[in-house]
């Protein structure tokens, strides 16, 4: 077509071809291809290409070798010399096998590796390859450090939610709301209010996993009433109660209790008017209740959040300001939190797991605070952070990349030519079929030689005179 003299340069250029094939010929070619080379807005030749694909198989001997691969660039194309380029993806994190069972993530942290000088199939990345991570991270995982936050988190939402719909599911409770709410106001009556601020807030989380990154030892008394009431009210009317017994010990001049004095709730500012006068009648009618409950929440939860990252200097309350304005509704709050969360997530996630030093972890958080105060909340988004791979080489250098390949190259743009061969845990083509004994998945395996399915895409030029 691009050689018909009845086309003309206004209809535009031709689009490439690719043609499905079914790979029943002896090269099990499953796709054939041609695009047009253009030099100087002329067509001057035309680029063919196959795809054929086999496996998958654990025998390295009856897949192409690079000497094989090397020979078939060269029987194709002449040249004087050529360029051989690397790369491979690996898994750091995500779903896993233990004890012949497969835990499901809907997490991922992968990398890719880019490398020249080729020297043998299936090699490792060296150290000197660029690398770059590739972190989705869901919220939610029990094997979060994050989980208890997260069900943290959760109730809030559950507020937030009530007050958008008017209605809430709540949650399983894990605690008797009156016991817990009487026991804790009558221990304020008794013991001096500092003590019972330190000694609750190790008693609330001390338990937990998360505490190593989350914790603070100067929880105030709205804070603590928010931790011991999201664990146990299962209705409207426990928090109605919970709070009016609150209001009526406050009301009653039986509790001056500490609160921090930059929270932004209204019952805080309640409770800091009657520091300095007898306290106005609050009413608790209708949805008053939930909000003030959620205000709380918000506050607790946003000092949560900047108790752990400006404790590890990953940014500054500056760069924090779109995540903790309250001149936005609380439903926008909620979401911007939400955001705020997930960044934590994605934080303690490569902390914890693979172990990423201060500056990398720095950049990320640059990376994802910008991301998320420009772009509607995504918990699919995929984050991309250069590595040095000496950083992460304790993670995959004994570990089996999940996809693998080299690139055999000659020739310069727009002639550069190039013959490819991948290797990979799943089919690269998608509407084959494999009839095969393997089940494979981008897990880790336990097997020593995981079975690869092999992809060899090859390209021949044709110039016109």
């Amino acid at each position: 077509m691009s050689q018909n003299q009845k086309l003309s340069e206004d209809d535009g250029p031709l689009d490439p071809l690719w043609v499905r094939c079914d790979m029943s010929d002896l090269a099990g070619t499953s796709w054939l291809g041609a695009e047009t080379v253009h030099l100087a807005n002329k067509v001057t030749g035309v680029k063919l290409y196959s795809v054929t694909c086999k496996g998958p198989s654990v025998e390295r001997r009856s897949s192409i070798t690079l000497d094989d691969l090397k020979q078939e660039h060269k029987k194709r194309h002449h040249p004087f010399s050529v360029a051989l380029k690397g790369n491979a993806l690996y898994n750091l994190f995500g779903s896993t096998v233990v004890e012949n069972t497969t835990i499901e993530s809907q997490s991922s942290v992968t990398v890719d590796f880019k490398w020249s000088h080729v020297e043998s199939i299936l090699e490792t990345p060296p150290l000197s390859s660029k690398a770059t991570l590739n972190i989705k991270i869901t919220s939610g995982e029990m094997r979060s450090p994050m989980f208890q936050k997260y069900r943290e988190l959760e109730f809030l939402q559950l507020l937030a939610a009530g007050l958008r719909t008017g209605e809430t599911e709540w949650m399983e409770p894990l605690e008797t709301t009156s016991a817990v709410l009487t026991e804790y106001l009558a221990c304020l009556y008794s013991i001096p209010i500092q003590t019972v601020k330190t000694e609750a807030a190790k008693t609330e989380l001390g338990a937990s996993i998360f505490d190593a990154f989350m914790e603070r030892e100067n929880l105030d008394f709205l804070e603590q009433i928010w931790v011991r009431m999201r664990k146990s009210v299962t209705s409207y009317q426990d928090v109605h109660d919970c709070l009016k017994l609150v209001m009526d010990s406050l009301s009653y001049g039986d509790l001056k209790p500490w609160i921090h004095r930059d929270g932004n709730s209204s019952l805080g500012k309640v409770f800091l008017q009657s520091y300095q006068q007898p306290m106005d009648h609050v009413s608790l009618t209708g949805l008053t209740p939930i909000t003030m409950l959620l205000e709380v929440g918000l506050d607790k939860m946003r000092k949560d959040y900047i108790n752990y990252l400006i404790g590890n200097e990953l940014t500054t309350l500056n760069h924090l300001s779109y995540y903790l304005s309250i001149e936005v509704e609380l439903q926008e709050q909620v979401i911007r939190l939400r955001k705020l969360h997930h960044l934590l997530e994605i934080m303690v996630t490569c902390s914890t797991f693979l172990g990423l030093p201060f500056d990398r972890l720095f950049r990320l958080t640059q990376s994802c605070l910008q991301y998320f105060r420009t772009s509607p909340y995504n918990e699919d988004h995929e984050f991309q952070l250069p590595i040095t791979p000496a950083l992460i080489s304790h993670l995959y250098q004994k570990e089996h990349p999940v996809v693998w390949g080299v690139e055999v190259s000659s020739g310069h743009s727009p002639r550069e030519v190039k013959t490819t061969l991948q290797l990979s845990e799943k089919p690269l083509v998608g509407h084959i079929v494999f009839d095969t004994d393997y089940t494979n998945t981008s897990v880790n395996r336990d097997s020593e030689e995981p079975a690869y399915f092999s992809t060899v895409v090859c390209c021949s030029l044709v110039t016109f005179a």
